[in-house]
């Protein structure tokens, strides 16, 4: 069943999930090459980071000579955000006698779009078949992104500036569609409403700290609102 699982996880990254990061990946790869970044370092930012917004980050400072220190710790405060996810998620995989660092490697390959996809799935996936299922999904996510990654950078002479820049943004919009179709409660539908006033209104207020401030402010109305009923 362990085998099961992991193969019906890869098979669902291996179709829509997966196209959708390969537009993301090869816009990156082409922004990657426009910076002059060597090509190894591209594509081992995809599966070492494995975050674009992170991914990014680095590009720009790799591009900027900051130093590397900076650089690693600019990395790990764009993604203090998996730090939650991995709190919620690791729970719902969990089976007795199961050995610890199988947990530790998946918490280490979770990514927004492993969340998220799990999130939806796995209240109709037997618990004793969600970590297999994880491995699978993830696994063929990372593999297709880092190709795509290593394919922009290569044919990035035949995509204009605004091209790569709108394939990348179409992964956020991936992820956007897939948090409103496994809304099922409440409390998540409040999120996400709270969030999407917030973000506008925080951009406006200050664009530099608008996604931090944003979060902040849409979890925080969220909570209180939760708290009032």
């Amino acid at each position: 069943m362990t085998n099961h699982a992991f193969l019906q996880g890869a098979r669902e990254a291996a179709g829509v999930p997966s196209a959708v990061l390969v537009a993301g990946f090869v816009g990156f790869g082409a922004l990657a090459a426009a910076q002059q970044v060597p090509l190894g370092i591209a594509v081992a930012s995809t599966v070492v980071i494995w975050a674009l917004p992170g991914q990014l980050i680095f590009i720009d400072m790799h591009t900027l000579g900051a130093p590397l220190l900076a650089t690693v710790v600019a990395v790990m405060l764009s993604s203090a955000r998996f730090l939650p996810m991995t709190l919620m998620l690791m729970p719902e995989m969990r089976q007795p006698g199961r050995p610890a660092w199988q947990y530790y490697v998946a918490a280490q390959l979770l990514s927004l779009s492993g969340w998220t996809m799990a999130v939806a799935r796995f209240p109709g996936i037997p618990r004793a078949q969600r970590l297999a299922w994880f491995y699978g999904f993830t696994l063929v996510l990372i593999l297709v992104s880092a190709g795509s990654t290593a394919v922009g950078y290569v044919g990035a002479d035949r995509l204009p500036p605004l091209a790569r820049l709108a394939l990348v943004m179409m992964v956020p919009m991936y992820y956007l569609l897939i948090l409103l179709g496994a809304v099922r409660e409440r409390t998540a539908a409040l999120g996400l409403a709270c969030g999407a006033l917030a973000g506008p209104l925080a951009y406006v207020a200050t664009p530099e700290w608008s996604v931090p401030l944003a979060g902040f402010a849409g979890g925080t109305a969220a909570y209180l609102l939760l708290r009032m009923r």
